[in-house]
């Protein structure tokens, strides 16, 4: 049975400004300073599961030729161009009805193309004994991250006790939490962050489809026959995949997970990315030539600069792209879309 992965890639990511824009987001962008951008790092760990043939991505039409551009090797008919931002259930919906047409049976990989993955080689250990599972079980796998710390901006999972390894079910999905319930998980020890990556047979995910939202299903199925997207998939309702298949999946107990530690982050601000990158002495993370004097926990991407010299300065994000700069105090970074707004 062969193997398909989706990757999700329509975010504009817009907490990343002036790195990330509307018009080329921060899955396009080399944002670890590494020599490959979000995207192309998604792609080459799922490259040592299943071949670049069965890769697939959904974005937002404007983004296609930067798909293109950049993935050069995955079939053009398999980039899927979103015409409207609806959410990650239409997304999957449509990628897994693709797939079925062309390998009825496949099972398939989900994916964001935002996400980072310190350890690509356990990534790719998890993920291939998720497929083990769904190639012979009708479950759904939904990977979860063990948490190092008690975080309240991630979604948790909440598995059938205390997992040390292997697939264990899962008895129901958790909101971000406020800080003492996150503590609580951790301390519980069968909670996991909701990764958003999934696994499964696309025959379960469809059925699952078709029993929790089948009007969206109906919907699918009818845009995929008539090939009429631009007409239909606007009007699809926007709901996540979490509400549309994960929780009501879970409630009729047909929803695993996969506990992992493989150094994953969303990478959804500028403290996550300053998590991921060295940090000197001072607890400073860059990207370009960056000389810092007297600065500490600094976070810098100005990789399209010669150099920069920062001095005095204590929890400040920098970042300059094509000719915007930002510069903003760590604290204040749920602002940033307020600022670039103006």
């Amino acid at each position: 049975m062969s193997s398909h992965a989706v990757i999700m890639a329509g975010g504009v990511g817009s907490r990343f400004w002036p790195l990330s824009t509307p018009q080329f987001p921060k899955q396009f962008i080399d944002i670890l300073g590494c020599g490959r951008s979000l995207i192309q790092l998604t792609a080459d760990r799922i490259q040592g599961i299943c071949p670049m043939d069965n890769l697939w991505v959904v974005t937002n039409e404007k983004y296609v030729d930067i798909v293109h551009e950049q993935l050069p090797q995955i079939p053009v008919a398999h980039i899927l161009a979103e015409p409207a931002a609806r959410n990650t259930a239409p997304c999957i919906a449509w990628a897994c009805r693709m797939i079925k047409d062309e390998d009825p049976d496949a099972n398939v990989i989900v994916t964001p193309s935002d996400a980072v993955v310190m350890n690509p080689q356990e990534f790719q250990r998890v993920i291939r004994e998720s497929l083990e599972f769904t190639q012979n079980n009708p479950g759904i796998v939904t990977i979860g991250i063990r948490p190092n710390r008690p975080e309240t901006g991630y979604g948790y999972v909440c598995m059938k006790g205390k997992q040390t390894d292997g697939i264990a079910p899962v008895l129901e999905f958790r909101e971000k939490p406020d800080l003492e319930t996150a503590r609580q998980y951790v301390a519980d020890g069968n909670y996991l962050w909701n990764a958003g990556i999934f696994v499964w047979n696309v025959n379960t995910v469809l059925d699952a489809l078709d029993r929790y939202k089948p009007e969206l299903s109906s919907q699918i199925d009818s845009m995929v026959r008539s090939g009429r997207v631009g007409e239909i998939f606007p009007t699809l309702e926007k709901i996540s995949v979490d509400y549309a298949i994960m929780e009501p999946a879970s409630r009729d107990s047909l929803v695993f997970t996969h506990p992992a530690d493989f150094g994953w982050s969303d990478l959804g601000n500028w403290s996550s990315l300053h998590e991921k990158l060295e940090h000197d002495c001072e607890g400073n993370g860059s990207v370009g030539n960056v000389s810092f004097h007297e600065c500490s926990n600094c976070v810098v991407h100005a990789s399209g600069l010669k150099k920069v010299v920062l001095q005095g300065l204590d929890g400040y994000i920098v970042s300059e792209k094509d000719g915007q700069m930002l510069v903003c105090r760590r604290s204040e970074e749920q602002r940033i879309r307020e600022f670039s707004a103006e």
